[in-house]
C-alpha cells in the first residue's frame, strides 16, 4: 500500500487536492476528522481537543489502511496536530508525539501558501506572515523527521498536475 499525507497550513487547499487524487487515482481518501470534531463545537478548543482530534483522525486512518487499498491518501495527519498545538499551545502532547513516531507514509505532499487564504469559520491565521511561520515549521518538522516530502505549489490544476507527478515518481522509485 502506498500511504500519501497531504499536510500543509490552513486554506492551502490540502482537502481539495486529497479528494481530486483520490478521485485521479481511482482510490478513497481519509478526510480531515477536526472538521467533523469542530462542527458543533461551542467554545473555544483546548489541547485536550487537539489530542481527541489527533485520536480520531488516526481511528479513521487506521480503519482505512484495514480495508488494504493500493493506494490512501490522508488529508491531514499527525504532524499537522503537533504544529497546531506547537503553535498555538506552545506545548506537545505526548500522546501526539507518539502518534507521529507510530506512523509511516511514504510520501508526503507538504501544499504551499501561494494560495490565498479563504475565508471559513474554523480557520484562524488570514495573516501571510503567521502562515509563512507555520509552513517554516512543517518545513523543519518534516525535515528533523528525515520524511520524504515534495513541496506542493500552484493554482488549480497546475497544482494538481504536481501533486500527480510526485505520486508517480514515488511509485517508480
Amino acid at each position: 500500500m502506498l500511504k500519501i499525507a497531504i499536510l500543509g497550513p490552513e486554506s492551502t487547499g490540502k482537502s481539495t487536492l486529497a479528494e481530486q487524487l483520490a478521485k485521479h487515482f481511482g482510490t478513497d481518501f481519509v478526510p480531515e476528522y477536526s472538521r467533523e470534531y469542530l462542527k458543533d463545537f461551542e467554545g473555544q478548543y483546548q489541547i485536550d481537543d487537539v489530542v481527541k482530534i489527533a485520536q480520531g483522525q488516526q481511528k479513521w486512518i487506521d480503519e482505512a489502511e484495514a480495508k488494504k487499498p493500493e493506494m490512501l491518501i490522508a488529508d491531514t495527519e499527525m504532524i499537522v496536530n503537533k504544529i497546531w498545538c506547537k503553535y498555538v499551545f506552545n506545548s506537545i502532547p505526548e500522546t501526539i508525539s507518539d502518534l507521529v513516531k507510530r506512523q509511516d507514509y511514504d510520501l508526503y505532499l507538504l501544499c504551499d501558501i501561494d494560495l490565498e487564504w479563504s475565508f471559513d469559520p474554523l480557520r484562524e491565521n488570514p495573516d501571510f506572515e503567521e502562515r509563512k511561520t507555520i509552513f517554516k515549521m512543517y518545513e523543519k518538522e518534516l525535515s528533523t523527521l528525515k520524511a520524504n516530502y515534495r513541496i506542493i505549489s500552484g493554482h488549480d490544476q497546475l497544482r494538481l498536475k504536481n501533486a500527480i507527478d510526485a505520486i508517480k515518481q514515488q511509485i517508480i522509485s
